[in-house]
């Protein structure tokens, strides 16, 4: 998933290095390049998100807290 958001990055630097002006090369970058791909791989990763926000509740089971010293040993 990364390589293919890179490789988008850098057609999309390549094609604001052609543009006329500083002004709409960073345009370009900008609304061709990191909104789309920020958009992409937002989306692809909320599946990971909730996976992670689900797991972590039983990662802490059986763990010592270590709050009160005292009471862990």
């Amino acid at each position: 998933m990364y390589i293919i958001a890179i490789a988008w990055l850098y057609v999309t630097i390549l094609m604001a290095a052609t543009e006329k002006t500083i002004t709409a090369g960073l345009l370009t970058f900008i609304f061709y390049g990191l909104l789309p791909c920020a958009l992409l791989l937002w989306l692809l990763g909320v599946k990971h998100r909730r996976y992670k926000q689900t797991k972590l509740p039983d990662n802490d089971m059986g763990q010592p807290d270590r709050t009160h010293p005292q009471s862990d040993q």
